[in-house]
Formats: structure tokens, sequence, C-alpha cells
């Protein structure tokens, strides 16, 4: 594939690493937004290749990490009843609630089904008007579009047995989070491509001006991200904070705005739960009042389920940032992709998923994180 090759070079990515080299003249922390990015910095030895001082802090940027206990738990409360066929993308079913997951229910006879659209849910419950059909709708503002249609969708056909259980979180409330803590040691953002592509920069204007970081747009791929982090490095070089994209090829600043009108018809803001870091006000998506009857969690009345972490899992601390996933006793060994007890180690975007991945073993005792 001559396109991908192309973001793949080793020669260019030779010739970025010793501008990095030139230009870098102190230790700057730069935190990546995606976890995609993540998987692709350590599957890469990116992270490990930027020269000394330069120091990469994975985000919150993994849409099945940071999806709530909470959800997880009603989605098995919802799919164990005999009446309900569940579909959800293959990724969240093995990701751990309380006492289960999905694919374990599944093998115990719940009816619950992998798609690769939210529109292959509306087909079901069209096909199989004796069924209740209910997607998880989960995910950044990358996927609030497709989900919104659908939902769109099952209007327009009159489908009384399809449902949502929505769980949408927002980018831009969990960097100003970040930046808030006082602990935080973040310098300069890389922003997902793919969710400014739906959602353009605009939102992240305010967060560069007040906080004074820059924050560039970055795509996914090695020279992407390679020339993401020499952007940033120039930018805090000279003291500047501005918005800039280096996904040029896919990402405008006002993004795409067909999209963010059926976000804006289908659903509204609210307060969310992210999982292992805590509520945060305005940074999530829930249903509008006109569609309040696809709410799944309130046709099934399980809006009040609550609860707890594993209490060896600190996915929090890796999902902001402040903690790497081999500084968790349990990585590697209680926790693995097989015996996942937290979200990031089961995620195709998880940070603990791509260490693993990568063959990093655990930060020997002492050693500074």
């Amino acid at each position: 594939m001559r396109y991908l090759d192309e973001y793949r070079d080793p020669e260019l990515a030779r010739s970025l690493l010793d501008r990095l080299r030139r230009i870098a003249t102190r230790p700057w922390r730069i935190m990546e937004v995606c976890g995609g990015q993540t998987h692709t910095l350590v599957r890469q030895g990116i992270d490990e290749l930027l020269p000394a001082g330069i120091r990469m802090i994975h985000g919150p940027g993994c849409p099945v990490c940071v999806t709530p206990l909470e959800t997880l738990d009603r989605s098995m409360a919802i799919a164990a009843r005999p009446e309900v066929t569940f579909t959800s993308f293959g990724d969240m079913l093995r990701v751990p609630g309380t006492h289960t997951d999905l694919l374990s229910l599944r093998a115990r006879g719940a009816d619950v089904r992998v798609v690769y659209s939210p529109m292959d849910a509306v087909r079901i419950a069209e096909a199989e008007s004796e069924r209740q059909v209910v997607f998880l709708a989960v995910g950044f503002e990358t996927t609030a579009p497709a989900n919104a249609m659908a939902v769109l969708h099952a209007r327009r056909l009159g489908l009384a047995n399809f449902s949502v259980l929505v769980s949408h979180v927002l980018v831009p409330p969990a960097m100003t989070a970040l930046l808030a803590d006082p602990d935080c040691e973040v310098q300069a953002f890389l922003a997902a491509g793919h969710v400014c592509a739906v959602m353009g920069w605009r939102q992240y204007e305010p967060i560069a001006a007040h906080w004074h970081v820059p924050i560039v747009v970055t795509g996914f791929e090695p020279l992407d991200l390679l020339e993401g982090v020499q952007m940033a490095v120039e930018q805090l070089e000279e003291g500047r904070n501005a918005v800039e994209n280096q996904y040029v090829r896919a990402v405008q600043r006002a993004g795409n705005r067909h999209a963010q009108q059926i976000v804006d018809e289908v659903f509204q803001i609210t307060d969310r739960t992210w999982r292992g870091i805590g509520p945060l006000p305005a940074s999530g998506l829930e249903l509008a009042p006109p569609f309040a009857s696809y709410d799944a969690a309130r046709r099934f009345g399980v809006t009040d389920v609550r609860s707890a972490e594993h209490p060896e899992c600190i996915a929090g601390a890796i999902l902001t940032g402040a903690r790497k996933p081999t500084d968790c006793a349990a990585y590697g060994t209680r926790c693995t992709p097989r015996t996942p007890l937290g979200a990031p180690m089961v995620s195709t975007e998880g940070t603990c998923a791509a260490y693993h991945a990568a063959g990093r073993t655990a930060t020997p005792a002492g050693s500074p994180p």
C-alpha cells in the first residue's frame, strides 16, 4: 500500500528525529490523547526513540477504556433479559464489568451480537420485530454521528423495538480537567485526527489560549506522530501556544458541519463519569428530549445501577498519564489480555494492551514512574 508506506518511510523518520534533536533544548512532556496514537507510538517504539528529555504521556483517548463501569453493568443487566438482542462493536465484549462481561453472557445463552455499524442493529430490529434490539453507543465525537443517524433512521421506520445505551464522551472537557489538576505535567497535546475530522479544532483554541499549551491535530501513522511531536516542540521552544494541524489530508478547522448538525439534533451535552477518572461536568452526550423514548437505560429500568472498580486496577492513574502500565503490580501477571482486571488491558486502543503487545516489562521497584 503505497499511501501508507509514505507515512512509514524510515529515512523520513530519521530526518524528523534528527530535526527534533536539533531543536529541543530542554525537557518537554507531550500527551497524545488518542488510544490509536498510543498504540502506534508504542508498537513502533517511537516514544523510546525520541530525544532524551522529550517524554510522551499517554492520555485518556481509548473510548472503550473510559466507558463507565456503570454503563457496562447496565449492559449486562439488559443483555441478560430473554427478550433482548444486545448489539455492540466487538471491542466491548471482553471489557470486564463488576462480575462478568458480554462475551461470558453470550456463552451462557444471552443474545449478544457483534455488529460493524449501528445501522446493522437497526436492520436487526426491522427484521426481528418480536425482539427488543439494543445498541451500545459508546465512543468520542468520532462515533456520535453514526449513532445519531441510527436513531434518526429507527424513528423514520417507526421502530418501537430499537433503543441505544448511550455513553458518549467529549475530548475537550477531559483535556481541561487534566490541565486543571495541580499535578498535571502536560505541556502540549497531540489531538486525535479522527475526532477533529468530525468536530474541527475550534473547540481547542480556547484551551490552548487559556492554559498556554500548544495543541497539534495529528494523524495516526508513524510519520504523522513524529511530525506532530516536532510541531509541538517547535511551539514550546518558541513560547507559542497555538492550535496547528498536522493532519491536513483529513481535517479542516470547521470539521464536518453536516455530521455536527446530526449530532446536535439527536444528542445534548451532559455530565459524564469516566471510568477510572470519575465525573467530569459537561463531558458527555445523552439523547435529547425528543429522542428519550430510544434510551435503553430508561426503557429497561437500569438508570440506578452503581458499580465499584477492581481494587488492584490503577486504570485512573494510567488514563490520566500519572502512571505507566508497567508501574502496576498486576501488569502482565494477574492482569493480562486474557484475564484483564480493567479496560486498558483488553481494549484494542488501551495503553496496557499496547505495552503488553510490545513486550514491555514491569518497571523495577524503585524506578521513577
